[in-house]
């Protein structure tokens, strides 16, 4: 038996309260300051209130403590561990060396995990995490299953964490300059600036224009949507929403379509998979992934090198195509479509001429005639729509959407002088017995039924009474309302605690020996930014010193590493045999002119991006 965590993400506590309801296992949640998305912290009042609601129901809360920290920031950082020590955080994201070496030299006894800023995609990698003594490693989106899998025969002592849906970075996490070296906002200080998402235009060797003003680099939205089983057949542990930035609607539908499909994959196990948390939810509307931000979906390298990775036409999200325009009539236009539409819905096509993806809002809906806020000048008959707001599934979200609660089953018995009730939850997974002392009265008539609603309200609890039964060993008891009540009180403050004491229990650190960690192409990319962090590496005799806070890289240096490839995505991996109609070396280059040569490793099947100050 094998438990399946689904891990959401949470920009703040409403979003966070949102992923639980909704069906996570564990959230994971931005401190005030040091996690790799700046603009998505949060106060420890705040993970205090979020740790309290989740582990009701045995959920986590993990916060990512995830830059590479200064010198002179170490000192607070190791406070601000401590008081999520305190307030219990289940866990760290850490991507820092120095800061782990600090962590474990206070004894600060929190799990660890090795955040996908620490570059985990090999066997070699995860062991020597996992000889420091980390819990889990979060993996490289860029794995396939199957290089899953071999890590997990490999080093089955370590959770793997992997990505299931959401944006992907084009260069391997912790791997990226690009931000950094363009615009002085370093990925690795959670400022990235997004370089991926811009304008490129690709040149030959002789100057050639292949592509202009395309999104090169910008990568559609992963989904594993259909892979769960699958990866967790793999050995993956914790399957990953990515969007710490994205709202509370959008963690409402995701987080529900993945926790139906874990769901049917335990039911299906018959007793091989459990969910890592308690609760069933019932929801008021039907989840649908493609109704929440997307650029459109690829598996990504589930099943090894696809093409289509890309949307080279647009960054933004495109949504559900649900029909085409059948005719124009001055401001208004007809659809040819089996959906329907309503006032507010957000729509938009690609101009046939541009390829830019334009969008406007519908201002009235009359069944399929719309009248859009302004009517766009490109749009044509037969051209086919999207949309990327649905107003009518908004409106679902915007309101209390489900409800989550631990089914249990009670059994109450009555003695002369005892009171006793047995609590446990339909998984049998969590059980409790609370004694009272009674003293026997006989009622005038049976109490069965008062006893049983006074004892069966639990409203305001994570517990919901699925079945009730009473047994009497002396005729017909008269139990006070209150008697009642502050035994049942009892009861459900001692399940509470054992939920929480079942779901906090720590797992023993195993350590596994192993030789120093593999070697990259230049010791900036090991994001050794503190003294901390250079003596962690100087004692693997390993020379490492992180880019930061310089902003100019060297020339050739790499600010991308990718297993994504221009190359192939054109149709023309090397590997294919189909000879290009190009010479090399090949340049993409931004509108202000920063230009990055493109080198190509076939036998690593990647692409870097290197810095170019010509």
């Amino acid at each position: 038996m094998r438990t399946l965590e689904l891990l959401s993400p949470a920009k703040n506590l409403e979003c966070g309260i949102a992923a639980i309801d909704h069906g996570a296992d564990a959230v994971y949640i931005g401190a005030a300051k040091y996690g790799a998305r700046a603009a998505a912290g949060n106060s420890t009042e705040d993970i205090a209130v979020l740790c309290n609601y989740a582990h009701q129901f045995g959920a986590k809360v993990f916060v990512t403590v995830n830059t590479i920290i200064y010198d002179e920031e170490l000192q607070d950082t190791i406070a601000l561990v401590k008081e999520l020590q305190e307030i219990g955080v289940d866990a760290l994201l850490l991507q820092d060396m120095g800061l782990l070496q600090e962590i474990r030299q206070q004894g600060i006894d929190i799990a660890i995990h090795a955040s996908t800023q620490t570059d985990n995609r090999s066997i070699e990698k995860v062991k020597w995490l996992a000889s420091l003594g980390i819990k889990r490693v979060v993996l490289a989106r860029e794995l396939s299953i199957k290089e899953i899998e071999e890590i997990h025969k490999a080093v089955p002592e370590v959770e793997l964490e992997v990505f299931v849906h959401g944006a992907l970075c084009v260069s391997y996490s912790g791997q990226c300059y690009a931000s950094q070296h363009c615009l002085g906002r370093s990925a690795n200080r959670g400022e990235c600036a997004q370089v991926c998402r811009m304008l490129f235009s690709l040149r030959d060797a002789d100057g050639n224009v292949i592509a202009k003003d395309k999104h090169l680099l910008s990568l559609k939205d992963m989904s594993q949507l259909e892979n769960l089983q699958r990866l967790a057949e793999a050995g993956a542990v914790s399957f990953k929403i990515e969007g710490r930035l994205k709202s509370a609607d959008y963690v409402k539908n995701i987080t529900a379509a993945y926790s139906q499909q874990l769901n049917t994959i335990c039911k299906r196990s018959k007793g091989g998979f459990i969910r890592a948390s308690l609760g069933s939810v019932s929801y008021t509307f039907t989840p649908d992934i493609r109704k929440s931000f997307n650029r459109g979906f690829t598996t990504y390298f589930a099943d090894g090198r696809q093409k289509e990775l890309a949307s080279f036409d647009t960054p933004k999200s495109i949504g559900v195509e649900v029909g085409t325009v059948k005719e124009i009539r001055g401001n208004s236009f007809n659809v040819s479509s089996l959906v329907s539409f309503a006032n507010g819905d957000g729509l938009c096509f690609f101009d046939k001429a541009t390829g830019r993806l334009i969008g406007f809002r519908v201002n009235r809906a009359e069944n399929n005639r719309l009248f859009p806020m302004t009517m766009p000048r490109e749009l044509r008959p037969g051209t086919v729509l999207y949309r990327n707001h649905d107003q009518a599934f908004e409106n679902l979200l915007s309101k209390p959407s489900a409800v989550r609660k631990i089914a249990v089953a009670m059994r109450m018995t009555v003695n002369e002088d005892t009171l006793t009730l047995s609590m446990y939850d339909t998984t049998n997974t969590v059980q409790i017995t609370v004694d009272m002392p009674y003293t026997y009265e006989q009622a005038q008539r049976d109490q069965s039924e008062n006893i049983r609603r006074q004892m069966t309200k639990l409203g305001n609890t994570a517990l919901e009474c699925e079945d009730f039964q009473i047994d009497t060993t002396v005729e017909q008891p008269f139990i006070a309302n209150r008697l009642l009540t502050s035994f049942r009180r009892q009861a459900t403050e001692k399940m509470a605690q054992a939920v929480q004491d079942t779901f906090s229990k720590r797992l023993p650190q195993r350590t596994i020996e192993i030789a120093q960690p593999p070697l990259y192409p230049t010791p900036q990319l090991y994001n050794a930014a503190n003294d901390c962090a250079i003596a962690f590496y100087e004692d693997r005799n390993i020379t490492a010193k992180a880019l930061e806070p310089q902003r100019d890289a060297v020339e050739d240096m790499p600010l991308m590493q990718c297993r994504y490839c221009l190359r192939a995505e054109l149709g023309y991996c090397h590997k294919s045999g189909k000879k290009a109609p190009w010479r090399e070396p090949l340049t993409i280059t931004l509108d202000d002119g920063t230009a990055f040569r493109l080198a190509f490793n076939c036998q690593k099947c990647e692409m870097h991006l290197l810095a170019s100050n010509k």
